[in-house]
Protein backbone atom coordinates (compact mmCIF):
# COMPACT_ATOMS: atom_id res chain seq x y z
CA UNK A 1 0.00 0.00 0.00
CA UNK A 2 0.93 3.25 -0.61
CA UNK A 3 0.22 4.31 3.07
CA UNK A 4 0.21 2.91 6.28
CA UNK A 5 -2.26 5.15 7.71
CA UNK A 6 -5.21 7.31 7.05
CA UNK A 7 -5.92 10.07 9.14
CA UNK A 8 -9.33 10.99 8.23
CA UNK A 9 -11.81 13.82 8.39
CA UNK A 10 -15.30 13.39 9.51
CA UNK A 11 -17.83 15.89 8.44
CA UNK A 12 -18.02 16.47 4.80
CA UNK A 13 -15.43 14.19 4.31
CA UNK A 14 -16.68 10.91 5.68
CA UNK A 15 -20.33 11.71 6.29
CA UNK A 16 -22.72 14.25 4.78
CA UNK A 17 -23.44 16.09 7.82
CA UNK A 18 -23.20 19.77 6.90
CA UNK A 19 -26.41 20.63 5.25
CA UNK A 20 -28.27 17.77 7.09
CA UNK A 21 -26.92 18.75 11.07
CA UNK A 22 -24.62 21.10 11.25
CA UNK A 23 -25.83 24.24 9.20
CA UNK A 24 -29.79 23.79 10.20
CA UNK A 25 -28.12 23.56 14.07
CA UNK A 26 -26.26 27.21 13.25
CA UNK A 27 -29.49 28.24 12.01
CA UNK A 28 -31.07 27.30 15.57
CA UNK A 29 -28.27 29.26 17.01
CA UNK A 30 -28.49 32.70 15.13
CA UNK A 31 -32.17 32.37 15.43
CA UNK A 32 -31.97 32.33 19.35
CA UNK A 33 -28.74 34.41 19.87
CA UNK A 34 -28.67 37.05 17.07
CA UNK A 35 -32.47 37.10 15.92
CA UNK A 36 -32.08 40.06 14.24
CA UNK A 37 -28.75 39.47 12.05
CA UNK A 38 -29.34 37.22 8.56
CA UNK A 39 -27.74 34.18 8.85
CA UNK A 40 -25.45 33.20 5.97
CA UNK A 41 -26.37 30.83 3.25
CA UNK A 42 -25.33 27.48 3.47
CA UNK A 43 -22.18 28.45 0.62
CA UNK A 44 -21.52 30.96 2.86
CA UNK A 45 -21.46 29.21 6.30
CA UNK A 46 -19.20 26.45 4.64
CA UNK A 47 -16.48 29.16 3.53
CA UNK A 48 -16.63 30.60 7.20
CA UNK A 49 -15.83 27.01 8.82
CA UNK A 50 -12.97 27.28 5.71
CA UNK A 51 -11.89 30.19 6.55
CA UNK A 52 -11.03 31.84 9.19
CA UNK A 53 -12.65 28.81 11.38
CA UNK A 54 -15.80 28.35 13.21
CA UNK A 55 -14.80 29.50 16.61
CA UNK A 56 -13.20 32.70 14.82
CA UNK A 57 -15.96 33.58 13.02
CA UNK A 58 -18.17 32.72 16.12
CA UNK A 59 -16.26 34.71 18.49
CA UNK A 60 -14.48 37.53 15.33
CA UNK A 61 -17.37 38.30 12.74
CA UNK A 62 -20.96 37.72 15.20
CA UNK A 63 -19.15 38.70 18.41
CA UNK A 64 -20.02 35.65 20.46
CA UNK A 65 -19.06 36.38 24.02
CA UNK A 66 -18.01 33.07 26.43
CA UNK A 67 -21.65 32.47 27.80
CA UNK A 68 -22.91 32.99 24.14
CA UNK A 69 -20.08 30.35 22.70
CA UNK A 70 -21.41 28.38 25.42
CA UNK A 71 -24.85 28.41 24.45
CA UNK A 72 -23.89 27.16 20.90
CA UNK A 73 -22.57 24.60 21.69
CA UNK A 74 -25.41 23.15 24.08
CA UNK A 75 -27.59 23.81 20.70
CA UNK A 76 -24.83 22.09 18.35
CA UNK A 77 -24.89 19.41 20.73
CA UNK A 78 -28.30 19.21 20.70
CA UNK A 79 -28.74 18.45 16.83
CA UNK A 80 -25.96 16.15 16.45
CA UNK A 81 -26.32 14.06 19.50
CA UNK A 82 -30.55 13.30 17.72
CA UNK A 83 -29.55 13.46 14.14
CA UNK A 84 -27.06 10.49 12.19
CA UNK A 85 -25.45 11.38 9.46
CA UNK A 86 -25.28 9.02 6.38
CA UNK A 87 -21.48 8.14 5.12
CA UNK A 88 -20.79 8.73 1.57
CA UNK A 89 -21.70 6.02 -1.05
CA UNK A 90 -19.20 3.10 -1.21
CA UNK A 91 -16.52 5.22 1.13
CA UNK A 92 -16.77 2.49 4.19
CA UNK A 93 -16.11 -0.54 1.95
CA UNK A 94 -13.24 1.22 0.73
CA UNK A 95 -11.92 1.72 4.44
CA UNK A 96 -13.00 -1.68 5.00
CA UNK A 97 -10.97 -3.01 2.26
CA UNK A 98 -7.92 -0.94 3.14
CA UNK A 99 -8.49 -1.84 6.69
CA UNK A 100 -8.17 -5.83 5.89
CA UNK A 101 -4.83 -5.05 3.77
CA UNK A 102 -3.28 -4.41 7.00
CA UNK A 103 -4.15 -0.41 6.53
CA UNK A 104 -4.67 1.59 10.05
CA UNK A 105 -7.51 3.61 9.82
CA UNK A 106 -7.52 7.11 12.20
CA UNK A 107 -9.88 10.11 12.24
CA UNK A 108 -8.91 13.65 13.23
CA UNK A 109 -12.12 16.01 12.94
CA UNK A 110 -13.78 18.72 14.49
CA UNK A 111 -16.50 16.57 15.69
CA UNK A 112 -16.99 14.86 19.13
CA UNK A 113 -15.35 11.28 19.71
CA UNK A 114 -18.43 9.87 21.03
CA UNK A 115 -20.19 10.78 18.14
CA UNK A 116 -17.59 10.00 15.58
CA UNK A 117 -17.72 6.54 16.85
CA UNK A 118 -21.56 6.61 17.18
CA UNK A 119 -21.40 6.85 13.52
CA UNK A 120 -19.56 4.40 12.48
CA UNK A 121 -21.41 2.33 14.63
CA UNK A 122 -24.39 2.96 12.94
CA UNK A 123 -23.31 2.53 9.71
CA UNK A 124 -22.25 -1.69 10.80
CA UNK A 125 -18.36 -0.29 11.48
CA UNK A 126 -18.10 -0.44 14.84
CA UNK A 127 -14.11 -1.68 14.44
CA UNK A 128 -13.32 1.36 12.61
CA UNK A 129 -11.43 3.62 13.06
CA UNK A 130 -8.42 2.94 15.66
CA UNK A 131 -7.42 6.21 17.22
CA UNK A 132 -10.17 9.30 16.75
CA UNK A 133 -8.91 12.72 17.79
CA UNK A 134 -12.33 14.77 18.13
CA UNK A 135 -12.77 18.45 19.47
CA UNK A 136 -11.01 20.03 21.92
CA UNK A 137 -11.74 23.69 23.43
CA UNK A 138 -7.68 23.66 23.80
CA UNK A 139 -6.68 25.15 20.29
CA UNK A 140 -3.23 23.53 21.17
CA UNK A 141 -5.39 20.14 20.88
CA UNK A 142 -7.09 20.47 17.71
CA UNK A 143 -6.58 21.42 14.05
CA UNK A 144 -5.07 23.13 12.23
CA UNK A 145 -2.62 22.61 15.40
CA UNK A 146 -0.56 19.38 14.87
CA UNK A 147 -0.59 18.02 17.59
CA UNK A 148 -3.82 14.90 16.40
CA UNK A 149 -1.10 14.02 13.57
CA UNK A 150 1.82 14.04 15.63
CA UNK A 151 0.63 11.63 18.32
CA UNK A 152 -0.72 9.67 15.23
CA UNK A 153 2.46 9.06 14.11
CA UNK A 154 4.34 8.57 17.05
CA UNK A 155 1.59 6.19 18.70
CA UNK A 156 1.98 3.66 15.48
CA UNK A 157 5.86 4.49 14.95
CA UNK A 158 5.61 6.13 11.75
CA UNK A 159 7.20 8.40 9.42
CA UNK A 160 5.47 11.11 7.96
CA UNK A 161 4.93 10.07 4.41
CA UNK A 162 3.73 6.44 5.28
CA UNK A 163 0.37 8.46 6.72
CA UNK A 164 -2.07 10.64 4.21
CA UNK A 165 -4.49 13.12 5.58
CA UNK A 166 -7.83 13.27 4.13
CA UNK A 167 -10.49 16.68 4.33
CA UNK A 168 -12.10 18.73 2.71
CA UNK A 169 -11.34 22.27 4.20
CA UNK A 170 -8.27 24.77 4.82
CA UNK A 171 -7.34 23.85 8.86
CA UNK A 172 -5.83 20.36 7.15
CA UNK A 173 -4.01 22.02 4.99
CA UNK A 174 -1.96 24.18 8.17
CA UNK A 175 -1.67 20.73 10.33
CA UNK A 176 -0.80 19.04 6.98
CA UNK A 177 2.32 21.26 6.31
CA UNK A 178 3.30 21.70 10.29
CA UNK A 179 3.61 17.91 10.24
CA UNK A 180 4.70 17.12 6.55
CA UNK A 181 2.23 14.71 6.81
CA UNK A 182 0.72 14.43 2.84
CA UNK A 183 -2.86 15.91 2.39
CA UNK A 184 -5.54 14.83 -0.19
CA UNK A 185 -8.15 16.70 -0.72
CA UNK A 186 -11.93 15.13 -0.40
CA UNK A 187 -14.30 17.09 -3.66
CA UNK A 188 -16.97 15.62 -2.89
CA UNK A 189 -18.95 16.69 0.09
CA UNK A 190 -19.41 20.51 -1.87
CA UNK A 191 -18.70 22.27 -4.46
CA UNK A 192 -17.83 25.98 -3.69
CA UNK A 193 -15.02 27.31 -6.11
CA UNK A 194 -12.82 29.66 -3.73
CA UNK A 195 -12.44 26.13 -1.35
CA UNK A 196 -12.07 24.22 -4.31
CA UNK A 197 -8.94 26.46 -6.03
CA UNK A 198 -7.36 26.75 -2.59
CA UNK A 199 -7.41 23.01 -1.85
CA UNK A 200 -5.86 22.19 -5.49
CA UNK A 201 -3.36 24.34 -5.29
CA UNK A 202 -2.24 23.44 -1.31
CA UNK A 203 -2.85 19.56 -1.56
CA UNK A 204 -1.03 16.91 -2.71
CA UNK A 205 -4.15 15.54 -4.59
CA UNK A 206 -7.34 16.60 -5.55
CA UNK A 207 -10.07 14.38 -5.53
CA UNK A 208 -12.99 14.51 -6.84
CA UNK A 209 -15.05 11.16 -5.85
CA UNK A 210 -15.33 8.52 -3.56
CA UNK A 211 -13.69 6.45 -6.32
CA UNK A 212 -10.64 8.63 -6.76
CA UNK A 213 -9.64 7.87 -3.55
CA UNK A 214 -10.20 3.94 -4.14
CA UNK A 215 -7.78 4.07 -6.81
CA UNK A 216 -5.41 6.47 -5.11
CA UNK A 217 -5.45 4.37 -2.33
CA UNK A 218 -5.29 0.88 -3.46
CA UNK A 219 -4.61 0.41 -6.89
Amino acid sequence: MKFKCLILDHDDTSVNSTPHIHYPAHLEVMRQLRPGVEPAGLDEWLLKNFSPGIMEYMTGELGFSEEEVRKEYHIWREFTSSRIPPFFPGYLEILKEYKDLGGIITVVSHSEEDLIRRDYRHAGAGELPELVFGWDFDPEKRKPNPYPVLEILKHYSLKPEEALILDDLKPAVEMSRRSSVPIAAAGWGHSIPEIREYMKAHCSCYLESVEEFRKLLLS
